[in-house]
């Protein structure tokens, strides 16, 4: 769970990101988001090849296990913003499902 999390704060912070001229790569580093570094190329490979993200170069590696990762210019794309408005509604329902069930305890 802890890795979409992760993915939608990422996402989250190149959304609000769309106003600024220029972005701040260390506002998505391994280190901000206190992640190793094997994990986080991970996921921002994930978001890359899933189209979720754009700006951002990945490659494999003979040296390590996990593929390489430098940030360039990330933006978020069309399905990135998808992803944000299907979730953000997933986890309203969630909640609200979860406030009837506290008010109604046999359910």
């Amino acid at each position: 769970m802890d890795n979409f999390n992760t993915i939608y704060k990422i996402l989250k912070i190149l959304e609000k990101s769309m106003d600024l001229e220029e972005f701040d790569n260390s506002s998505i580093s391994k280190e901000r988001l206190g992640m190793s570094e094997a994990r986080w190329s991970r996921i921002m490979s994930l978001l890359v090849s899933e189209g979720y993200v754009t700006g951002i170069e990945t490659w494999s590696s003979m040296d390590c296990g996990y593929p390489r990762v430098c940030p360039i210019r990330p933006e978020i794309t069309i399905r990135g913003l998808e992803y944000l408005e299907e979730n953000s509604f997933m986890k309203k329902a969630a909640n609200l499902a979860k406030g009837i069930k506290e008010i109604t305890p046999g359910l």
